[in-house]
């Protein structure tokens, strides 16, 4: 028998506060919900081109904007990749090299400013986000592509490649890529020493209040070019553990949960007025191995890791079989540069003791670090996985973290990250993530000395500067290979992704760690 909440809707807490409003603009925020999530974790800073992350984007994509959208809602599942504009009216190739965009002339930052071409170049200059000594680090690994962004007039951009590029316009729709406001920036940078925390953006919120590891909430921004937004303010919660985020979504405390185990999507489903609604992301769960390390300096001993890992029994059991385990390093909205018939992933437990013995595997111990709630069932798995390894003859021990924050990567041999396909191309997602770039996190430094690096990295060039399509498939498919046989890490599965909601949300979640809350995608039933 389904039991339904008896707690107060927010809608009659927002009638109360409109008969008491003496206002017309009052009145007309408080008709509109205040839409309150429950996350696992919160960002370090609302900087869009630095916390690139899971956390970091759920908060942002509110924030600011990108020149061009992509629409995720162009497919029905959530995991559309058509491109339409945004900040920009329209955007067309001049020549191999130069593409022209067309601004929107009625945008304004949250801070008064009109938008500018000027803004767009600051935003992709060499000094803050696209040069070697970028203050952004994560930054080259998107625009080190850009020679040159050229403002012609105030609505009128050109950006030139090195080379030409061809997914320039999907870099320009995905990560690191949000419009942020030149003399703010500029600014706030001189107050919080080179990098400012809370820049403003041009998106449906702006930030009212950050509380560090507790609560950011947003307010509406009224003069959004693209519609009212349809929620008077969206409070981001941080709440570790899992349990209690459901139980807050059952009170009523929460709107909507992320982060929902398997195993919780019934007791949610049970309830009149909760459900759960889910999808396969396109990111993938990753183990990175310290290959400088004594302990796996070895080639051998890291694939015979890779080999030890069941990845279907991982899915049946943490993820009641709904997760996907991908085909190595890549995935099928890559479209023409899928290759179908690269083995990524094998389990071969007998395989990988023979190649223990063949290395001369001594039992140095191998130190797995994790932390306990950031990646969902990201505890259970390393459990798992560590009896795996066990099983085959490694030696191995969990070192659980509550954090990465300070931690030195060069000092683990073992951690978990995930690697989300920042656009559908391996552009985004092999090469962007395990290419020589600049952050501490960037994985091509974790394996510098394998045989192969050096053939990986030209092939990662060739791949983001050639627009035939034959030659990038055979740049990237032979770094399939080599990143499989250096193995300086491994794909674990692709998770399903749930959130719990309340049914009088009308919300569509995506195949992205975005949680979009423009109007297009978030309405509320009246109560």
């Amino acid at each position: 028998m389904s039991i339904s909440r008896t707690f107060t809707t927010r809608f009659t807490k927002a009638a109360l506060a409109l008969l008491l409003a003496t206002s017309s603009s009052l009145a007309m925020a408080q008709e509109r919900p205040d839409l309150v999530v429950g996350v696992a974790d919160l960002p370090a800073t609302l900087e869009p081109g630095k916390e690139l992350s899971n956390v970091g984007t759920r908060v942002n994509y509110s924030i600011f904007d990108t020149l061009i959208r992509r629409d995720f809602l162009s497919d029905e599942g959530g995991g559309g990749s058509t491109l339409v504009p945004s900040l920009a009216t329209s955007w067309s190739r001049i020549d191999d090299r130069t593409l022209e965009v067309k601004l929107r002339d009625d945008v304004t930052f949250h801070n008064g400013a009109k938008l500018t071409a000027e803004d767009v170049v600051f935003t992709f200059s060499p000094e803050r986000l696209s040069g070697e000594n970028a203050l952004l680090p994560e930054g080259p690994a998107y625009f080190s592509v850009l020679e040159a962004v050229k403002a012609i007039d105030d609505t009128t951009l050109h950006f030139i490649t090195k080379g030409p590029d061809p997914l320039l316009e999907q870099r320009l729709a995905s990560w690191a890529s949000w419009i942020v406001n030149k003399a703010d920036w500029e600014a706030k940078a001189a107050e919080d020493g080179g990098v400012p925390m809370f820049p403003v953006g041009t998106g449906p919120y702006m930030l009212d209040s950050y509380r560090a590891d507790e609560a950011i909430r947003l307010v509406a921004n009224d003069a959004y070019f693209g519609g009212t937004p349809t929620a008077a303010s969206v409070t981001f919660r941080e709440v570790p553990e899992p349990s209690t985020r459901v139980a807050g979504l059952v009170s009523g405390e929460f709107d909507i949960i992320t982060n929902v185990a398997p195993d919780q999507i019934d007791q949610i489903n049970s309830y009149d007025d909760i459900e759960t609604r889910s999808v396969v992301l396109a990111n993938s769960h990753v183990l990175v191995y310290n290959v400088t390390d004594p302990a796996l300096s070895d080639a051998r001993v890291r694939q015979a890791m890779n080999l030890a890992i069941d990845r279907d029994l991982l899915n049946q059991a943490l993820w009641g079989g709904q997760a996907v385990v991908p085909n190595g390093h890549q995935y099928p909205e890559f479209g023409d540069m899928y290759n179908p018939d690269h083995v990524g992933v094998e389990y071969d437990p007998e395989r990988a003791r023979a190649l223990l013995e063949e290395a001369g595997y001594d039992g140095a111990l191998i130190r797995y670090t994790t932390q306990p709630h950031y990646y969902l069932n990201a505890l259970p798995a390393a459990q798992a996985i560590i009896e795996m390894w066990k099983d085959v003859g490694l030696n191995v021990e969990l070192n659980v973290v509550e954090s990465f924050s300070g931690v030195d990567f060069k000092t683990l041999q073992v951690r978990t990250w995930s690697n989300s396909t920042r656009y559908p191309d391996p552009v985004g997602g092999l090469w962007n993530l395990w290419g020589p770039f600049g952050s501490p996190q960037r994985t091509n430094q974790s394996w510098i000395g394998t045989e192969n690096l050096e053939r990986f990295n030209a092939l990662g060039a060739i791949l983001e500067s050639t627009v035939a399509l034959e030659p990038r498939q055979q740049a990237a498919w032979e770094m399939l290979d080599i990143w499989k046989e250096d193995a300086p890490g491994t794909v674990l599965y692709q998770p399903l992704e749930t959130y719990g909601v309340a049914k009088d949300v009308n919300w569509q979640p995506y195949t992205f760690y975005y949680m979009d809350l423009r109007p297009y995608n978030l309405s509320f039933d009246a109560q």
